[in-house]
């Protein structure tokens, strides 16, 4: 995965994240003016640098924090921000990012300042953006004001929690960051693509029985604390929460959104066709060995037994899909998304914006006010097109991973500093 992103990033348009890339350049500056060879000085000169570099990135970095306020003060006020006239597309920060803070954790684990050949980088730099909101939720966990308190917590599933096509196990690291999360309150949701739309829920249950069975037989949790796990699928078309050796199916009357209530399903049908036909005539047009698979709420184009397409092939694909998409009247009309799944291509009715606010929704009607600042997604997919945890960004925060072992980190830096709150 992670040459995966270093070469899409590079290369591609459309995998690029502007902030980021905008923050990269910034960067930039103090390491090609500070961070000077190491051949031919002194030990004391190689400290003075290492010292020198660090303060010019934490410097710039807190000046960026400063901005990112700025930013978020000036919502709904018409005011154009310094940060948006930089970085036109910037989307929404719903808590402050103390980025400063975050550089001098990630700087002691990555050796930033340290280094004189290699730059700080795009993966620095989404890590660093990960740090800083973690720190921020794990601290606003023990805010006076209940509704500032982190609530709930997202995932994707393929590539967050589990390996691409494979499920959690029993042994999987991420399980016990999970249940103390729960033991603390917090709710979790998996917010995921597969669609399986049969209300026993055993295909979901299947891919998470590690994660399920490992919160049933703890000891650690109280029963209701382990009801506390809901998995939204199809991206926003199923929903269920666990209830002891189940997965219990809820139905839609008790979540939809009023802006899926007013979706017209002949809308939904004729993009399903639609997306169906594009995908078998790319199928022809490429050559590639694969099926074109129709479920209730999606359509997906999915290698045959044993054949793995090329990464190009998938990308053409998806960013074909996502172009005659927008200019089918019925797709205009209904959320839809278009992404790449790394094995296989899909056009799902929702997306996981919407599927992040339905469990907000559900929660706040049922049991606590859970609202955007409050809410946290985890995902490996934020590219702005052909990826489907970006618009998860406008439902929340985010922590973009690239594996599970990230993953897994993200959840042990959260519990450490809300357990350590005090100290940090």
């Amino acid at each position: 995965m992670t040459s995966r992103y270093r070469v899409e990033y590079a290369l591609k348009q459309h995998r690029r994240d502007e902030f980021i890339e905008w923050l990269k350049g910034l960067l930039a500056v103090p390491f090609v003016l500070h961070a000077v060879k190491s051949n031919g000085i002194t030990s004391v000169d190689e400290i003075k640098s290492t010292s020198e570099a660090k303060r010019r990135y934490a410097e710039i970095l807190l000046d960026v924090e400063h901005m990112i306020n700025d930013y978020r003060n000036s919502m709904n006020t018409g005011r154009l921000s310094r940060l948006k006239q930089l970085v036109p597309n910037v989307g929404l920060f719903f808590t402050r990012l103390p980025l400063e803070k975050a550089f001098y954790i990630e700087d002691e684990r990555r050796s930033i300042s340290k280094r004189r050949l290699v730059a700080p980088s795009f993966n620095d730099i989404r890590v660093i953006l990960n740090t800083a909101q973690i720190l921020e939720l794990g601290t606003n966990f023990h805010s006076s004001s209940s509704n500032d308190r982190l609530k709930l917590v997202t995932f994707d599933g393929d590539v967050t929690l589990y390996e691409d096509g494979h499920s959690i196990e029993r042994n999987s690291p991420i399980i016990p960051e999970v249940i103390q999360l729960l033991k603390k309150g917090l709710y979790i949701g998996i917010v995921t693509a597969a669609g399986y739309s049969n209300p026993s829920g055993d295909k979901y249950y299947t891919r998470l029985k590690g994660l399920l069975d490992c919160v049933n037989e703890s000891e650690e949790l109280k029963e209701e604390q382990k009801s506390n796990i809901l998995v939204m699928g199809g991206e926003a078309n199923f929903l269920f929460r666990l209830q002891g050796t189940r997965l219990h199916f809820i139905d839609p009357k008790d979540w939809i959104l009023n802006e899926m209530s007013t979706w017209d399903p002949q809308s939904i049908l004729e993009t399903l066709d639609f997306g169906a036909k594009v995908l078998t005539d790319l199928k022809i047009k490429l050559g590639l060995p694969a099926l074109v698979i129709r479920k209730e709420r999606g359509v997906g184009l999915v290698p045959e037994p044993g054949v793995e397409l090329h990464r190009e092939q998938l990308e053409e694909v998806v960013l074909t899909c996502d172009y005659k998409l927008r200019e089918f009247p019925p797709a205009c009309r209904i959320t839809y998304c278009a992404f790449n799944g790394g094995s296989d291509v899909w056009i799902d009715i929702g997306d996981k914006s919407l599927g992040v606010k339905v469990l907000q929704k559900f929660l706040s009607t049922k049991e606590c006010n859970v609202q955007p600042h409050n809410t946290l997604h985890v995902g490996d997919q934020f590219a702005a097109i052909g990826a489907n945890d970006y618009r998860a960004r406008l439902s929340g925060s985010t922590c973009w991973i690239a594996n599970p072992e990230e993953t897994k980190n993200c959840l042990i830096d959260l519990n450490v500093y809300i357990d350590q709150w005090a100290t940090i």
